[in-house]
């Protein structure tokens, strides 16, 4: 994975066969949450929307973990070839704080 270190940030560069389990991923996502939107539509058992709603949360999750991997694994990969520990580790932590105020 190509990546850039500007402004503070570590931005990721991901080819095609590297955007594409995620993007496989959300598209399965978006799939549910019209399922979700059919359900309420339908008025359907409050428990079967709850639990659809919670397979998104929980896809949505899934998500978040694999962009955080990506994240860490480029910012060990620039502090081992640059040394610049510091720069790189703040940044690492913004996005986990980001991750972590989106828990519910």
């Amino acid at each position: 994975m190509e990546y850039e270190f500007r402004d503070d940030r570590l931005y990721l560069h991901r080819t095609a066969e590297q955007k594409a389990p995620l993007l496989n991923r959300l598209n399965r996502i978006e799939g549910q949450v019209r399922g979700l939107r059919q359900m309420i539509e339908d008025d359907r058992y409050c428990m079967d929307e709850v639990q659809q709603a919670n397979a998104v949360a929980s896809a949505i999750r899934e998500v978040t973990l694999l962009v955080i991997a990506d994240h860490l694994a480029a910012g060990v990969d620039f502090v081992v070839k640059d040394g610049d520990s510091g720069a790189a580790i703040r940044d690492m932590m913004q996005v986990l704080r980001a991750a972590l105020r989106q828990q519910p």
